[in-house]
């Protein structure tokens, strides 16, 4: 990709305060409130999970909203909506931890002293989740958590001038995602999500951090000669295992750009060496995000359906050849950044574009976790959506064996045309 371009995308990400994520969810402030009356839990002393949905439709939860009342909106949304997913972090790119945790490392270093929501709210949330088939997902961000970096320094990005940790554009240090320890402790928190009722680990901030300058002012003792690609493809294979082994599924939060870009984008997220470690990719498709000249549109952000056309027909041609890549379950954008306003028509634009190439999954992102009601549309869409999938399944299977049956037939003629040559 042409450095101009990678310069825009930077510079607009820069300028969103928080890389692929718009507003950091410390910019919300609740203060945690009692179970509110819709919740309610089972007396049974067991924990249960759902099977991950065959339509996923889903809203991103952020740690204050469902320390809050905020929950209680959210549930009622799945329950009378075509919403039957709730994204709720677990660990979130401040480091804190919803609840107390009996994970070592967290307890050490206080990342689950900072209003925790109660075991027993929590089990009221899942209880309710699971009653009303309300599939709970576990998001935990990996690399970006400056609360372990500064508690444990060995394992933060150094710089190479003193070897001390190196700072992002906000003063906060990463985590060195070489660090085996670092995707062990996503793993352990993992495993306890998926203890306590929780049906799918979803890891975020799966890279190094997106500036430039990194490269020029740190050192990786431990990359081994491995590029950064391969070192995310290890990692994630590895913490793949670890989960797999107590049979529960992995998702990844990428770049949305990744499928378009043909480099790691300097992060370490390439489409074909991560596209098979994980049971899904959710690559973050935010048209305010693409970089004015995307698929020669003056302005991504103000053409939702058309930037989503594009970017999902790259997912599906660079995800074609992989064997064994994950399904795949766009995020779109409910935010607004730049004109235009986003709200019904906007959002629905980019849900529709996925759907005209295949893709009937999405999730919403919206940082403070407040959604466009009105582009919600009632339960009867997931039935609609489940037929569309089966239909759209059988139209390309049907052209793959036609496109087969082709091949073959052109092969035979060449072997005939070889066979008739004289010798």
């Amino acid at each position: 990709m042409p450095s101009v371009f990678l310069l825009v995308v930077a510079v607009a990400l820069s300028v969103f305060g928080c890389d692929q994520r718009a507003g950091a969810s410390d910019a919300i402030a609740a203060a945690p409130v009692p179970e509110g009356p819709d919740l309610v839990t089972d007396t049974v002393p067991r924990v249960s999970h759902m099977s991950m949905p065959r339509i996923v439709r889903g809203l991103y939860v952020n740690r204050w909203a469902a320390l809050g009342s905020k929950m209680n909106e959210m549930i009622g949304l799945a329950k009378t909506t075509e919403i039957n997913a709730l994204i709720i972090d677990v660990k979130d790119d401040r480091g804190f931890v919803l609840y107390r945790s009996n994970v070592p490392l967290a307890r050490e270093i206080g990342a689950d002293t900072n209003s925790p929501m109660s075991q027993s709210r929590l089990r009221a949330i899942l209880d309710t989740m699971r009653a009303h088939n309300i599939y709970p997902i576990a998001r935990i961000v990996v690399v970006k958590d400056p609360l372990l970096a500064e508690k444990k320094r060995e394992w933060a990005i150094k710089r190479t001038s003193d070897m001390q940790p190196w700072l992002d554009r906000n003063g906060k240090p990463w985590l060195d995602a070489h660090q085996r320890g670092v995707w062990q402790y996503a793993a352990d928190l993992g495993r306890e999500a998926w203890d306590l009722g929780f049906s799918e680990v979803q890891l975020d901030y799966v890279r190094f951090p997106d500036e430039k300058r990194l490269i020029r002012e740190s050192v990786f003792p431990l990359a081994q000669g491995r590029s950064r690609a391969q070192v995310i493809r290890d990692q994630l294979g590895y913490t793949r295992r670890l989960l797999r082994a107590n049979g529960i599924p992995m998702t990844i939060d990428v770049f949305g750009l990744t499928a378009t870009d043909s480099t790691d984008m300097g992060i370490g997220q390439k489409w074909e060496m991560f596209v098979d470690q994980a049971d899904a990719v959710l690559p973050m498709n935010y048209p305010s995000h693409f970089a004015p000249g995307t698929y020669k549109l003056s302005n991504p952000n103000a053409q939702p359906f058309a930037t989503i056309d594009n970017a999902m027909k790259d997912v599906r041609r660079r995800t074609a050849p992989v064997r064994g890549a994950g399904r795949i379950i766009p995020w779109y954008q409910d935010f607004t950044l730049g004109a235009p306003r986003y709200g019904v028509e906007q959002v629905r634009a980019q849900i529709e574009a996925g759907y005209k190439n295949g893709y009937y999954d999405w999730v919403l992102w919206n940082p403070g976790s407040r959604y466009t009601i009105g582009a919600l549309r009632p339960k009867s869409a997931l039935e609609e959506g489940l037929r569309s999938l089966t239909a759209d399944s059988t139209r390309r299977a049907s052209a793959a064996r036609r496109a087969d049956s082709v091949r073959r037939a052109d092969s035979g003629r060449r072997s005939d045309s070889v066979r008739a040559l004289p010798r």
